[in-house]
């Protein structure tokens, strides 16, 4: 669904939703301004983090987060929007260090003759995951636009959660290292191929998956050694690793040759000349930690089974602050953050 936007003299395009720079740029320099402070204590809008924490005044926080979604196709190896609406809020939960949600909301707006059984398909589904993620759908909305209108369905979720420690991301300094707590790449390149009914070698499936579990097991292995969390979602780990090396002041060095990428995805991004470090990730997370707890947080995550791909795949640097230098093995270069995502319409 194209966005046709008259703003500030320009126009508004599809780069400016798909997790890159211009996507930030925009929440910015628009979205941002204007809306009275945050409460004494709170992270919110202005932060630009994964949602917001609210001090409720005894040593915990009210941690609030939403999202919309509007993948293309619907359905695709691995999950459909069902499986992305609650996965995609229950980690970004996660993310901020709320790993057991409260409970969602959910709306949801369907075309007129939008087909009952694929209504009741993406039901199930989220019904799954809800039970995967240890959570509930608690409230919602459902609306009905005409045909024409939109495209297909889109939902958009909402996820409380309560945490005694909200962890940021911007907490990186000089000799920290960064995880991943597995394969890249697979999400984007699923729904890809489900899009374009590519026949691809190999099995190409999306990673979506509610993952507070695995981020809880991190958190108790790491405690306040784990400093920063982020999920590789829209723009991938090179849009991930761009945005918390910029708000934390560090450079970072990311070993390529480390990275976990199935061979798979490899073999497809390749054909089709896309860098798997800016595909859109759903069931993993980036995950930044102090070198002392660096091994027992990767020896947690590995222990878990979905994280049994997860690697050390940086160190921060106080040289190249807010950029990322990538180590082929061969040479270094320094890794261009993209504007927006090659692959529109992913989360």
């Amino acid at each position: 669904m194209n966005l046709r936007l008259d703003l500030l003299g320009e126009r508004v395009s599809m780069k400016h939703g798909a997790g890159g720079r211009a996507m930030r740029q925009l929440i910015g320099e628009v979205f941002t301004d204007g809306f009275p402070k945050a409460p004494a204590g709170a992270i919110g809008l202005d932060a630009m983090d994964d949602g917001a924490a609210l001090p409720l005044g005894d040593g915990r926080f009210l941690v609030v987060t939403t999202d919309s979604h509007v993948v293309l196709p619907a359905f695709f190896p691995g999950g459909d929007i069902g499986r992305l609406a609650v996965s995609g809020t229950v980690n970004d939960l996660a993310m901020m260090g709320a790993t057991e949600p409260l409970g969602l909301t959910c709306a949801v707006v369907v075309e007129e003759g939008y087909p009952r059984a694929d209504l009741d398909r993406i039901h199930a589904s989220m019904v799954a995951a809800c039970v995967e993620a240890g959570t509930t759908v608690v409230t919602g909305d459902t609306k009905v636009m005409g045909k024409g209108q939109l495209d297909g369905i889109a939902l958009n979720t909402t996820g409380v959660a309560i945490a005694t420690r909200v962890v940021r991301d911007c907490g990186l300094q000089p000799g920290d290292r960064l995880i991943v707590t597995g394969t890249i790449g697979d999400h984007g390149c699923a729904v890809m191929a489900a899009r374009h009914k590519l026949d691809l070698a190999g099995d190409l499936r999306s990673d979506v998956a509610p993952i507070n579990g695995l981020i809880r097991a991190a958190l108790a292995a790491g405690g306040d050694g784990l400093v920063t969390l982020k999920d590789p979602t829209r723009g991938g780990l090179s849009s991930a690793l761009h945005e918390m090396a910029h708000k934390s002041g560090v450079g970072v060095l990311l070993d390529e040759t480390a990275v976990p990428v199935n061979a798979a995805v490899r073999a497809a991004s390749e054909l089709l000349g896309i860098d798997p470090l800016v595909i859109a990730n759903e069931g993993k997370a980036l995950i930044g930690v102090r070198p002392d707890a660096a091994e027992a947080v990767l020896a947690a995550l590995r222990a878990h089974p979905q994280g049994r791909d997860a690697a050390i795949v940086g160190t921060c640097t106080a040289e190249r602050r807010g950029q990322v230098v990538l180590d082929t093995g061969f040479g270094r270069r320094l890794l261009v953050e993209i504007e927006g995502e090659p692959l529109p319409r992913i989360c």
